[in-house]
């Protein structure tokens, strides 16, 4: 059949989302990286998209979505009830039976690890494999959202009706009510997006559990968390216990600390049924794993980390002595640092502590809120929430989102840091504490009450509007004095993902000082010199032009400085059909990349002028800028710049130039980069730093020598901003830097830096600290 319904694991990678969704592409990119999976095939998106047409759905199911107003659950729930009944109800044409039933049985000899016909040589003992069914939407576990869990699994599905009944529900779950609610939110279109579907070998688990290769609420890169229950690992995401907690030195793979928790409960395998069953008393508070599954955990999430060359969030499995990865995913919460969140002042946390403590519990999602509490026993009651609201409920789900959207904070009785509540208050940058124990119990609906989510502390009462100045100084729900602050220095805003323009364009922010290639370009998904030999080069055009006019569109008239591809060779691999065109390289950090890659192998840049081209000339937005990264030497500047003009793109009014200074050799010739003829810089403080005192700052062993403030980074820092106000250039800095330190600020606004551009998360804090850093400079 040509069409591919389904593929084993091994027969995908990563690059295959839109034929096995996200989940099914991130198992075969781990099945073929040698990690422990257990076996499985999957039912592709082709298999879902083919059932639709042949059974002709699509109108009967866009009759149930007409004039649907998702606000509305009850609404909701019976367009979703519907539509459901319309796709189990409708038959699977034969020849995706035919080859289910097929792949279904060959599943058993590899379970059994025989190659030839399972039932030949071993009878009928594995002739119904024990399996587990998962869903694989198109649209799920991407690096811009982590609302997984909006389909369904099913456990322990044996027998060759059962198999196929629950593949149906799997097709049906696309259509369950949270999921319609989150496409029509995200003005997804429900006819573009598919589902495949995973069959694999039911882990029995004795203990399960959730891995994150960096510390998702203070962004710790050093540590890894696992987390720990006894039985299946459906209770720890759902946070119906609380589980065992876990922090490994990523380094050294030495533990560092342990919580151990109490479970009463489990979800356990009884004959072909999932049991909830009560742990004996003497167990309840004993460590779930042991030190050492605990270590051979943390190296498989180093490695998966290694592989993915992106923090991961894992799910996992033991069986026996065996550890099992089920689930990888990206983090996608990577926001705030610990130190970012701990800048409230001394006099705030005094006026915090006079309320009255109610209960403490897990810091989940770090932040600062006040507000009114609704407890929430069910999804059927998200109603009770309105804007501005605290959601207190016994753990979430994901229909639990809508009300979650909601709320300026999130409070719940069970679950662990990375159960379902936590991941998603992350998501959406809201205060979260979970494992309280009892928090439906001591707090009342209409209380009003400060959730103090960086500390885990619930009080009672709110305190007045003076005093939340001061307690929310630093935090990410910062009030301000008097509406918004005017400063000479410019703030910009450093941008990665497309789908959050509309938003962060809101900002009080002069533009985008760091638009970075790289994310849209791994969106494309596919090498761009495979995209050329291909003779798909308009493709690659169209599509980033596509990305950089909303960004553009969202902004205008404030520019937007695009950096050019600054991909390593290492990353560029990873890319589809990446790896014919990639060098390996000992030290990519400091190999082929940057200005020198555009000038050796003009293609692709030529690509990226092509799509600046089309948005400016094409679409109208001159707000465009372009900015070439980890230029070496003066002569490489001349050279692209020659390139450019080639390709007929030229400094104008309209058009500025600008090269990032991250290297020692942009400091000291800085003079003749200037006269080459550029219209800004943007000190690239991370690396420049790296290179200047010779530290990886992604190695612990030497990270704690990694700072922005030695001597010869500030003298350097000095040198450029003087630079440049002396050639009447553009001078801005890209980095963390300012915001983490105060008073590198007000030196940056003293030698006269022209702007800073900032991750969104820091834009009010930052705001603040270059007003007070003016203040101080006119006062002297």
């Amino acid at each position: 059949m040509s069409v591919k319904f389904v593929s084993w694991f091994e027969e995908v990678d990563k690059n295959d989302v839109g034929l096995v969704g996200g989940k099914g592409a991130n198992i075969g990119e781990m099945v073929n990286a040698n990690l422990p999976i257990p076996p499985g095939f999957i039912i592709t998106s082709k298999a879902y998209f083919h059932f639709i047409t042949e059974n002709k759905l699509k109108d009967k199911i866009a009759k149930h979505l007409e004039k649907l107003n998702i606000e509305d659950t009850n609404q909701l729930k019976n367009a979703s009830d519907r539509i459901k009944k319309v796709i189990i109800e409708a038959p699977i044409p034969k020849e995706l039976i035919s080859l289910i039933l097929k792949n279904y049985t060959e599943l058993s000899g590899k379970i059994a690890g025989k190659e030839s016909n399972p039932l030949t040589k071993i009878g009928r003992l594995f002739k119904d494999p024990l399996v587990a069914i998962r869903s694989s939407a198109t649209a799920e576990d991407l690096p811009e959202a982590s609302f997984a869990g909006q389909q369904e699994t099913y456990l322990n599905i044996k027998g060759e009706s059962n198999v196929i009944q629950s593949v149906r529900k799997c097709w049906a779950s696309l259509f369950e009510a949270r999921a319609i609610y989150y496409r029509e939110e995200n003005k997804f279109d429900h006819f573009k997006l598919g589902i495949a579907v995973l069959v694999q070998k039911m882990v029995e688990s004795k203990a399960s559990g959730v891995m994150f290769t960096i510390d998702p609420t203070t962004n710790n890169k050093k540590n890894i968390i696992i987390e720990a229950i006894y039985g299946l690992g459906e209770y720890i995401v759902q946070g119906i216990v609380t589980p065992d907690h876990y922090e490994v030195n990523k380094q050294a793979l030495e533990i560092e600390r342990k919580e151990l928790a109490e479970q009463k409960i489990a979800l356990e395998k009884r004959g072909n049924r999932n049991v909830e069953v009560t742990i004996p008393p003497r167990n309840r508070k004993k460590q779930k794993i042991s030190n050492n599954e605990i270590l051979q955990i943390a190296k498989l999430g180093k490695q998966i980390e290694k592989h993915y060359f992106f923090p991961q969030d894992i799910e996992w499995a033991i069986e026996g002595k065996n550890v099992f990865i089920v689930q990888s995913r990206p983090i996608t919460t990577i926001k705030k640092t610990k130190e970012d969140l701990e800048t409230d002042s001394k006099d705030g946390q005094k006026k915090l502590s006079k309320l009255p403590l109610l209960l403490t519990g897990s810091p989940a999602s770090p932040g600062i809120a006040m507000g009114t509490v609704k407890i929430l026993f069910s999804p059927k009651e998200i109603r009770k929430i309105t804007a501005g609201d605290i959601l207190v409920a016994p753990q979430t789900n994901p229909d639990f989102v809508p009300a979650m959207k909601k709320a300026v904070a999130i409070i719940t009785d069970k679950g662990g840091r990375t159960s379902h509540a936590a991941i998603v208050s992350r998501e959406l940058g809201i205060p979260c504490i979970v494992g309280t124990e009892k928090a439906t119990k001591i707090l009342k609906d209409n209380m009003a009450v400060t959730v103090d989510a960086t500390n885990g502390k619930i009080y009672k009462g709110v305190l007045s509007s003076e005093e939340r100045k001061i307690v929310l100084e630093g935090s990410r729900q910062k009030v301000l004095t008097s509406g918004t602050i005017k400063t000479a220095t410019h703030l910009y805003v450093n941008m990665a993902e497309v789908e959050m323009a509309s938003e962060i364009s809101k900002r009080d922010i002069e533009g985008v000082g760091l638009l970075r290639a790289e994310f849209m370009i791994a969106g494309i998904g596919t090498h761009p010199k495979k995209l050329i030999r291909d003779g798909r080069s308009k493709y690659f055009i169209d599509k980033l032009a596509e990305q950089l006019e909303i960004i553009c569109r969202s902004f205008s008239p404030r520019p937007v400085v695009y950096r050019a591809t600054d991909f390593k060779t290492n990353e560029y691999r990873n890319l589809k059909g990446g790896k014919p065109f990639e060098p390996e390289e000992p030290n990519p950090m400091l190999g082929y990349r940057g200005c020198f890659r555009y000038i050796h192998d003009p293609e692709v840049f030529r690509l990226e002028i092509e799509a600046i081209k089309k948005v400016r000339n094409k679409m109208g937005l001159k707000n465009l800028w372009l900015m070439i990264p980890f230029v070496r030497t003066v002569k490489e500047l001349i050279d692209v710049k020659r390139l450019m003009a080639g390709y007929n793109l030229m400094r104008s009014p309209s058009f500025k130039l600008w090269m990032m200074v991250e290297i020692p050799s942009n400091v000291i010739l800085l003079d003749k980069f200037i006269e080459a003829g550029i219209d800004g810089v943007s000190i690239g403080s991370n690396d420049l730093t790296m290179l200047i005192l010779g530290t990886d700052r992604d190695n612990s062993e030497v990270a704690p020598e990694f700072d922005e403030r030695n001597e010869a980074v500030l003298w350097a820092l000095e040198k450029v901003i003087k630079t440049c106000h002396k050639n009447h250039i553009t001078c801005s800095i890209c980095g963390q830097a300012p915001s983490d330190y105060p008073d590198l600020a007000e030196k940056l606004v003293d030698w006269g830096i022209t702007s800073l551009s900032v991750n969104p998360d820091v834009i009010d804090k930052t705001r603040e600290i270059i007003y007070h850093a003016e203040q101080k400079k006119i006062n002297k």
